[in-house]
């Protein structure tokens, strides 16, 4: 794969199943190399695959969340076909009979998570409440800000406080204008409706501490903007999903908020409050995979939800009665997406050597791809499947761990000589696995053995896994700290396969990470002399100005465990900075 081969690359994403299960829409992107964006655009395919995938939208501009009414004869999405590009538009479109698309909304904060009320009649969906500031286009002439709260800005989004997610609701045949549900300071997002049409749920922080505790609750929002919170203010609940007889509601959360890397469950509550029940899955994994979570779908005897398992994300059901899990996807890949209709489960699925396709699910977990939208990409880069190794580290740790040899190499060719680049994700509570990743393929393609692995402090294991690397000093869950154990699994997953493929150069080793992965780069350019050359991305290097100057000020003590006032020196200990007299391989910092 190489830098020509990028425009090619397609990717399906949103599958959704109309009610009676026998078309499945979805979005499909693609890059627009010239411009430098991205397109998408809604597709429709019957799940008989009778006939082949086809646009239903022009993709000109962003076509997403394919959403359909009750009825199954509408399909509603989002798109930017407005005056300003910044602005997100809300379209339905006919599918059961001629007609054409209808604006019903214009959402200036933008428009996601689309749900349509079950007697058809609205349209919810989450979207920015922009302050009037907004409405001056140059930023210099705008008024000042004054900031009263933590979590104030984002990293490429830029000031948030002044512009908070909120619930809106739309009429479906667009007579009026949007209306904001969650008036306020506070914010909200996943709407899904009561099963009577006469509210939502959602979940939002609207508790005056919630910058400093960062829980999370459901609450119940009326058509009339009333509110009422269901769960009790002491963990993370999100995700909601109302049952199809409106008596409770399932969603996914953590109940320590003050606690980092945690494995999300699976929980259920009545719709008129009390206590959260947890459904017992008898897995421990995290069922909010990153960045595909989704609220779980009901049936009658089950929720449907998805989890990360050392590299792959799958599907299960989950008995509600407690009696277990059974997964429903296969191995050696990962679900970025899911719908359940009529008895059918379709997904969007990705392997290590393909960009993500849709394909129906069978009882025995077998696939039926519905598409093939990636083939010219393929037939032109040739991605390659990577080698799955298991490292040995310390503590008897089993690291997860993936080679991409280089094309037109011979692993065990020991004449070949072939340099090695060591990559690290970020997170650290995500994984690397059996999806594509294009960066992968590009290193690859440029002549380098590619080493990924998920160390200890990674997401897709057991509870302990992901905790190993919390702050020694943490109240609630001791770890050993970043740049302890984790350091040892990385190693351990670079001499694995410095190990298995006689291709390798030992003596031209480099490496490359971003966010947890640039400190990993950066804490070992300064602890050890292996490295031929560094290359550290968007890095946590200074723990101390992290805590207290980033976008994430006060929530990375869930990781360390003291904050940049009670214990500068420990999180000085942790930090690459501390230690930059120390480095000297060659380091490029970006």
């Amino acid at each position: 794969m190489r830098a020509e081969h990028l425009g090619l690359l397609v990717q399906a994403s949103q599958p959704a199943l109309s009610p009676d299960g026998t078309l499945l829409a979805f979005s499909v992107t693609r890059p627009d190399v010239d411009a430098n964006t991205y397109r998408s655009q809604i597709w429709l395919v019957p799940t008989d695959a009778s006939r082949p995938a086809r646009p239903v939208t022009e993709g000109t501009r962003r076509d997403a969340n394919p959403t359909w009414s009750p009825d199954g004869s509408l399909l509603a999405f989002t798109s930017h076909r407005g005056a300003k590009e910044s602005a997100t538009t809300v379209h339905v479109l006919p599918i059961a009979a001629p007609g054409e698309v209808v604006t019903i909304a214009t959402a200036p904060g933008g428009a996601s998570e689309l749900a349509w009320s079950p007697d058809g009649r609205w349209l919810a969906y989450a979207g920015d409440a922009l302050d009037a500031r907004y409405d001056i286009d140059e930023v210099a002439k705008q008024p000042p800000r004054r900031i009263t709260r933590f979590f104030s800005r984002l990293d490429s989004v830029g000031w948030t406080h002044d512009r908070p997610c909120h619930l809106w609701v739309v009429r479906a045949d667009g007579s009026a204008p949007p209306r904001d549900l969650t008036v306020g300071e506070f914010a909200f997002s996943s709407p899904t409706w009561l099963a009577d049409s006469s509210g939502v749920v959602g979940s939002g922080s609207a508790h005056e501490t919630w910058d400093l505790d960062r829980a999370r609750d459901l609450y119940v929002v009326s058509l009339d903007a009333s509110r009422r919170r269901l769960t009790p203010t002491d963990g993370v609940y999100h995700s909601p999903s109302v049952s199809p007889d409106g008596t409770q509601v399932a969603f996914l959360g953590v109940t320590n908020p003050a606690l980092g890397a945690q494995n999300t469950r699976v929980g259920v509550i009545d719709i008129d409050g009390g206590a959260p029940s947890w459904v017992e899955t008898g897995l421990d994994r995290t069922f909010a995979p990153y960045p595909y979570q989704q609220a779980p779908v009901w049936t009658a005897d089950a929720l449907v939800v998805s989890y990360e398992d050392r590299g792959d994300t799958r599907v299960a059901r989950v008995a509600l009665d407690g009696s277990g899990t059974t997964t429903l996807t296969g191995r050696q890949r990962c679900v970025t997406g899911y719908s359940l209709a009529a008895g059918r489960l379709a997904v969007a699925v990705t392997t290590f050597d393909r960009p993500a396709e849709v394909a129906l699910v069978g009882p025995d977990g077998d696939q039926r791809m519905l598409t093939n939208l990636s083939e010219e990409f393929v037939g032109q880069a040739r991605p390659r499947d990577a080698v799955r190794l298991v490292a040995a580290s310390t503590g008897g740790a089993e690291v997860d761990t993936w080679v991409l040899v280089p094309p037109g190499v011979d692993g065990d060719d020991d004449a070949a000589r072939v340099p090695v680049l060591l990559n690290v994700h970020g997170g650290p509570f995500t994984q690397y696995g059996n999806k594509f990743f294009d960066e992968a393929h590009m290193q690859a393609a440029a002549g380098y053995l590619v080493v990924m692995s998920n160390p200890r402090g990674s997401s897709g294991r057991d509870t302990a896994w992901g905790q190993a690397i919390l702050g020694p000093k943490h109240p609630h869950q001791a770890g050993q700290g970043w740049g302890s154990v984790d350091a040892e699994d990385v190693r351990a997953a670079l001499d694995a396969a410095l190990g298995r493929f006689a291709c390798a150069d030992a003596t031209r080793v480099g490496m490359i990470g971003g966010s947890y992965g640039g400190y990993m780069a950066t804490w070992l350019a300064s602890h050890t002399k292996r490295f031929a050359a560094i290359c550290s991305e968007r890095a946590v290097n200074n723990m101390f100005t992290e805590e207290f100057t980033s976008d994430a000020s006060t929530d990375f003590i869930s990781e360390t465990g003291v904050s940049h006032l009670e214990d500068p020196a420990e999180l000085a200990r942790m930090s690459p900075i501390s230690y930059v007299r120390d480095i000297t391989t060659p380091l490029l910092i970006i």
